[in-house]
């Protein structure tokens, strides 16, 4: 069966976009995974990166030129609206065209998504045994149930993501591409990638769980590492990764998994730097731990310090406490590894001083980058319901579920003051800035290849002064 693919992720930078960070520089892994068993049970796969079009014209283009049999779209909360005008167009063109989605969305919402006549078929879950197999019995003409229930496949068992489907997608509509995905920070240089090597969080954050639970399950199912390597195996050969990052909720939960990949990882050869998630707790508590990832490689770390408060961090069951994410940050600095600090703002019943609680923290903890969000009621989340039960959530269009500092999310929240608050946030204090100017000019001043260069620079006027000498004799 043809099939096409479509990655509808223009919420962030918008059509034409690709190489733009994050948001637009790259790959669904998802899509990428799913394409890859679609082709393993010998189905023709295209990929649409709505991205990489130029407007909802050329989408229709696209879909006029393929001629699918199916078109499957991958589609996040704020993911709905792309999506439904994706699926408005594929029906314009062609009725007989089989519509699908599937994704975190469809799963937690599915009642949102079962009146609408655009979608034939609704995956539940994950899809990688599912959608081929639907794609199966679609080519033998049978008929499929409107929901369809996915499965907890072996990870190890699946192949991996097919990254080209997105790669070739990306030159063929004109893109330049020099990485596989777009760097994002000085510590992970290019070729950059990105790998999966688990499903699933242990823990019971009330801004996110259940939702995770529902689409994964309640345990962590993990990859071996003996499989994580034979995908980095495969990358270095293809791409020549010069660095990546674990895409993992919280990779560092299972250290008996992350010390077993280190020590592979170094015997193997592989040098390049990484990023993961981590919590400041498994931090404090795992600082030889922490040692030898940044042995191996590990140059930053994701935490998701959320609060400064105390209290704010019992309401979101967060799990962790003020003076765990100090301490997590000063174990970062004492192993040189990066930190990328993940914070929320306007939480539900959070005062202004708690909010000033975050400011301080954040100041004493001096991260390397600041990534804030206002926050934010997601669908399938306890602190979603939260909201709901409490007439707090402004949300009226999925727009607006994408995280961010700027739009007003709740009800009951000074956003005035917040907007100061986030840019309070991220000014470093005095002490700190000066600190920071101190160890660049230490890295220049003890970096060889600059002093090399300094010495050859030095040197190279006494090299042409003697040539002249040599010249006139």
């Amino acid at each position: 069966m043809r099939v096409a693919l479509v990655y509808p992720g223009i919420g962030g930078k918008g059509f034409d976009s690709i190489g733009q960070g994050m948001d637009s520089g790259w790959i669904s892994h998802g899509l990428a995974l799913l394409g890859a068993c679609a082709k393993r049970a010998g189905h023709e796969v295209t990929l649409i990166d709505l991205r990489t079009l130029r407007d909802w014209e050329h989408l229709r283009q696209e879909i006029a030129a393929r001629a699918p049999q199916a078109v499957a779209v991958t589609m996040m909360s704020v993911d709905y609206n792309p999506t439904m005008q994706c699926l408005r167009i594929v029906r314009d063109i062609d009725p007989t065209i089989i519509t699908m989605v599937g994704g975190a969305h469809p799963t937690i919402m599915p009642d949102e998504l079962l009146e609408n006549g655009d979608i034939d078929h609704i995956f539940l879950g994950e899809g990688e045994e599912s959608f081929p197999q639907a794609l199966d019995a679609l080519d033998r003409g049978e008929a499929l149930p409107r929901l369809i229930a996915g499965t907890h496949p072996d990870l190890d068992g699946l192949p991996f993501p097919d990254r080209d489907l997105f790669i070739d997608e990306w030159r063929r509509q004109g893109y330049t591409v020099d990485s596989p995905e777009a760097p994002f920070v000085p510590e992970l240089p290019a070729p950059f990638v990105t790998i999966i090597a688990e499903r699933g969080c242990k823990y019971n954050c009330s801004y996110c769980q259940p939702a995770e639970r529902h689409i994964f399950g309640r345990k962590v199912r993990r990859r071996s590492v003996e499989s994580v390597m034979a995908e980095l195996r495969q990358l270095r050969e293809r791409y020549q990764f010069a660095s990546f990052m674990f895409h993992d909720d919280c990779l560092t939960e299972d250290r008996e998994w992350v010390e077993a990949f280190c020590r592979a990882y170094m015997a193997e050869g592989f040098g390049q730097p990484f990023f993961c998630q981590s919590r400041a707790d498994i931090i404090v508590k795992n600082e030889d731990m922490v040692a030898l990832m940044a042995q191996a490689g590990l140059n930053g770390y994701f935490i998701g310090f959320e609060s400064g408060s105390d209290r704010v961090l019992r309401f979101i069951r967060k799990g962790t406490k003020r003076w765990q994410n100090i301490e997590a940050g000063r174990i970062c600095k004492r192993h040189d590894i990066a930190i990328w600090a993940n914070y929320m703002l306007g939480l539900p019943t959070e005062t202004r001083e708690e909010v000033m609680e975050t400011i301080s923290m954040l100041k004493e903890i001096d991260p390397d980058y600041y990534s804030p969000a206002f926050y934010t009621p997601h669908p399938g989340s306890d602190l979603y319901d939260y909201c709901i039960e409490n007439d707090l959530s402004l949300i009226v269009n999925h727009d607006s579920y994408r995280r961010n500092p700027t739009e007003e999310k709740i009800r009951g929240v000074d956003y005035a003051f917040l907007r100061w608050a986030v840019e309070e946030s991220q000014r470093r204090t005095l002490s700190n800035r000066l600190l920071r100017r101190l160890l660049r000019v230490w890295e220049r001043l003890s970096d060889p290849k600059r002093i090399a260069a300094k010495l050859f620079a030095l040197l190279r006027p006494a090299d042409r002064r003697a040539a002249r000498l040599e010249g006139t004799q």
